[in-house]
């Protein structure tokens, strides 16, 4: 099959969930003799990786108009010479789903989670959003959802039954530590906060939680965010000597301070599977996590909840832990991404897919 991934900023993965998403799966099916095209925001300096035919298209650089625009270039890129299938990513795209199905191309959705619920959007994003949940129940051959939650709001909200695929992660630590060299980190010295730092993924939270806890651990929050300067200003006004912020950090480097933190502190509370939940699950981190639906669906007894008063206390907590405790949530979480959130298993879900909707 030809496979066209629409909607994200692309691959290499250097921003979020969905480009990881594109990665990992795109590279999967490559690997299987399927063609797979990824449209991207960004040139590459060749015409493939990973086996993925990238093919770059420019955007408008708006808060509010950088994804619709690149997507409305791709989905014209995309008639020109329409594939078997196209999957779009972001329910917010779901406009654009109307082009492919009147060529008869078969498209499947996945809309992520409820973005509308995001602080940084005005009313107006907030109603586009709400506007293209809809459009996509109507508009996709399939609607994917990659948590039970988002299913279940679907369901219940629209009446549409979507398909459930979650997101993936590896399971197994790396044992290079370049990373931490260059940041001045020892292995276990340094608790890992990794997201876009926007306010729905509580970056400002856990600063001020770590501020008071008494520890020689450090902080390493690692992240940016194009339209968020303000906030991410007002994050790194600290004077807490223990806290480093290095930026955005991927590939190798970020998989090294998953592998070695004395734990990871997942804060989100928007969206559906979050990929750095499960990656630093599946290299053995303990977890502590924002008690979302969401989040615990994903984590479930292999982490460690909060609420977002009590961050501090779990702080001390995770701290007071024996060896013999932390090990046992290490491989409760890894055993929960084996089974659960294995990308070769994901891959044959969408391949599924796929080729269903290439049938009918």
């Amino acid at each position: 099959m030809t496979i066209a991934i629409v909607g994200t900023r692309g691959v290499p993965a250097r921003y979020g969930g969905f480009e990881t998403f594109a990665e990992e799966l795109g590279k999967r099916l490559a690997a299987r003799g399927h063609r797979v095209i990824v449209y991207c925001r960004r040139p590459h300096p060749q015409p493939h990786y990973l086996g993925i035919r990238v093919v770059y298209l420019p955007a408008v650089r708006h808060k509010y108009f950088e994804t619709l625009s690149h997507t409305a270039l791709s989905t014209l890129h995309l008639l020109a010479k329409p594939p078997d299938v196209a999957l779009y990513c972001n329910a917010a795209n779901a406009a654009f789903l109307l082009g492919p199905r009147l060529l008869g191309v078969p498209v499947a959705i996945n809309v992520d989670g409820l973005e509308r619920r995001r602080r940084k959007w005005n009313r107006l994003a907030r109603g586009w959003y709400r506007l293209s949940e809809r459009l996509a129940t109507l508009l996709a051959n399939e609607v994917v959802s990659d948590a039970q939650t988002i299913a279940r709001y679907y369901l219940e909200r629209y009446g549409k039954a979507t398909r459930f695929i979650p997101y993936g992660g590896e399971v197994g630590k790396v044992t290079s530590q370049g990373q931490l060299e260059r940041l001045g980190l020892a292995p276990q010295s340094y608790f890992l906060y990794v997201s876009r730092m926007e306010p729905e993924n509580n970056a400002l939270l856990v600063r001020r939680a770590f501020e008071q806890v008494r520890t020689d651990l450090r902080l390493v929050m690692v992240g940016d965010a194009p339209y968020a300067r303000r906030y991410i200003a007002q994050v790194r006004d600290t004077r807490d000597p223990r806290i480093l912020f290095p930026g955005a950090i991927y590939g190798l480097g970020y998989q090294e301070l998953q592998s070695h933190c004395y734990a990871y502190i997942h804060a989100t509370e928007v969206g559906g599977t979050h990929p750095a939940l499960v990656e630093a699950m599946g290299r053995g981190a303990l977890v502590l996590y924002l008690d979302t639906p969401e989040n615990a669906e994903v984590a479930a007894d292999a982490g460690i909840p909060f609420r977002a008063e009590e961050l501090a206390e779990k702080l001390r907590l995770a701290l007071a832990l024996a060896p013999a405790e932390r090990l046992a949530y290490a491989e409760r979480a890894m055993r929960r991404v084996r089974e659960h959130y294995d990308w070769e298993r994901i891959t044959d879900a969408y391949e599924r897919l796929f080729a269903e909707l290439c049938r009918n």
